[in-house]
């Protein structure tokens, strides 16, 4: 079997640590970068068939790393992560190049089966029930504070409500 190589772009060190691993125990050989600066630096001399992105890093969002990794490897199998899942970024992703999106959490198992899914499922089930009014508000609120770059002030000011509204909505919805 060829060499799987991966880069796991994730800011978080705890989690990257663990995914690393796992991922190494199942034959990939693994770069892990925290951001898109350093994931350009790795692509000088590594050359990876997968990767694995984290879509809020810190100070940037992933979409940049999806778009720069798509434009580099048009082949490159690129899984989104995210704990903020919302329709609107799950969208973005793919046009920009990602064959996958996940929302945590999510395992090793999950994301190798997202990389075979490239070419998409048309016997994927559809919802019979429409989406409940919580659930197009949370996704609106989503994509506020996607746009805002996660400026809860300015997701707000955005949506019309109070900061503080905002903040215990965010509280109540605890996003890992």
């Amino acid at each position: 079997m060829a060499e799987r190589r991966l880069i796991l772009i994730e800011d978080d060190d705890k989690f990257a640590a663990t995914l690393k691993r796992s991922f190494e125990r199942r034959g990939y050989l693994v770069r892990h970068v925290r951001g898109l600066e350093e994931a350009l630096e790795a692509l000088k001399d590594f050359a990876p068939r997968y990767a694995v992105v984290d879509l809020k890093l810190a100070g940037e969002s992933g979409l940049a790393s999806v778009r720069a990794l798509a434009a580099h490897d048009p082949e490159m199998l690129i899984v989104v992560l995210t704990g903020f899942a919302s329709i609107a970024t799950a969208v973005e992703a793919i046009k920009l190049g990602a064959c996958h999106y996940l929302a945590k959490p999510s395992n090793t198992d999950d994301i190798e089966a997202a990389f075979d899914k490239r070419e998409g499922d048309i016997g994927a089930s559809i919802g019979g029930r429409a989406t409940s009014i919580k659930n197009l508000e949370w996704e609106r609120i989503h994509q506020t504070l996607v746009e805002t770059d996660f400026n809860i002030s300015e997701a707000a000011r955005r949506l019309g409500m109070h900061r503080r509204t905002l903040a215990r909505k965010l509280e109540k919805r605890r996003i890992a």
